[in-house]
């Protein structure tokens, strides 16, 4: 009786557990699945980060153009002169009967921010932040700051009331100068899908809009879209 009492005792106090090995091991699976989905878990947030930012970028263009046509913001002293004929030269309609064919794309006779000098620094630019248009330094800034070129293009020969297209270029805050933008061969504007931080010396949106008043033509504006060499606006 006392042995087998022994013998229950015993066994109370003969739980086994992990053993070092053991745990061990389930460290390194654990650290295995870990390794495999991380570039995942990075890559998403990363995407996460750049659509965000982009969309933050498209909503301050869309707040200064705003305020320019309002007149709450003052228009950009840099002003874009472009020679019709320019506008007008890669654009050309066939002399024939009937409907006749544009040949050529909208690229080759729209204005554009290539027209646009690349910014080396801070001085020329614009600085957005919670929500509204500040002094031109975002370096301090760099949470939902943005820094924004504008510049007036003009067609030669254009009138006080003829109005003008903003071309508008986006910047991270924390951008590297001198920064980058896009030509007519290559863009460089930065995409919302991303693998890494981006390239903070590209643009996140470039864009050009019309600015007209009541008093602006429709010759004005045909002038600024470009017409063809044998076409005229009426």
């Amino acid at each position: 009786m006392i042995k087998r009492k022994q013998q229950q005792k015993s066994h109370l106090y003969d739980d086994s557990g992990f053993t070092i090995i053991e745990s061990l091991v389930a460290l390194l699976v654990v650290a295995i699945l870990l390794t495999a989905i991380a570039p995942v878990i990075v890559l998403a947030t990363a995407t996460r980060v750049q659509s965000r930012r982009v969309e933050l970028a498209t909503q301050a263009a869309k707040t200064f153009i705003d305020g320019i046509r309002t007149g709450a913001i003052t228009p950009p002293s840099t002003v874009i002169t472009l020679a019709a004929a320019t506008l007008a030269a890669p654009r050309r309609v066939s002399d024939v009967a009937g409907t006749p064919p544009v040949t050529g794309s909208p690229s080759d006779y729209l204005i554009n921010t290539t027209n646009m000098l690349v910014p080396t620094d801070a001085t020329t630019l614009y600085c957005f932040k919670n929500g509204s248009i500040s002094n031109p330094d975002c370096s301090s800034n760099t949470g939902n700051s943005f820094y924004i070129q504008a510049s007036r293009i003009v067609v030669q020969s254009a009138g006080v009331n003829d109005g003008y297209r903003l071309g508008i270029r986006v910047y991270r805050a924390d951008a590297d100068f001198p920064l980058i933008a896009s030509t007519l061969d290559t863009k460089n504007t930065q995409t919302p899908f991303t693998g890494g931080l981006g390239n903070r010396k590209a643009p996140l949106i470039e864009m050009t809009t019309d600015i007209a008043n009541s008093t602006t033509s429709f010759q004005a504006l045909c002038r600024r879209l470009g017409i063809a060499t044998n076409q005229t606006c009426q």
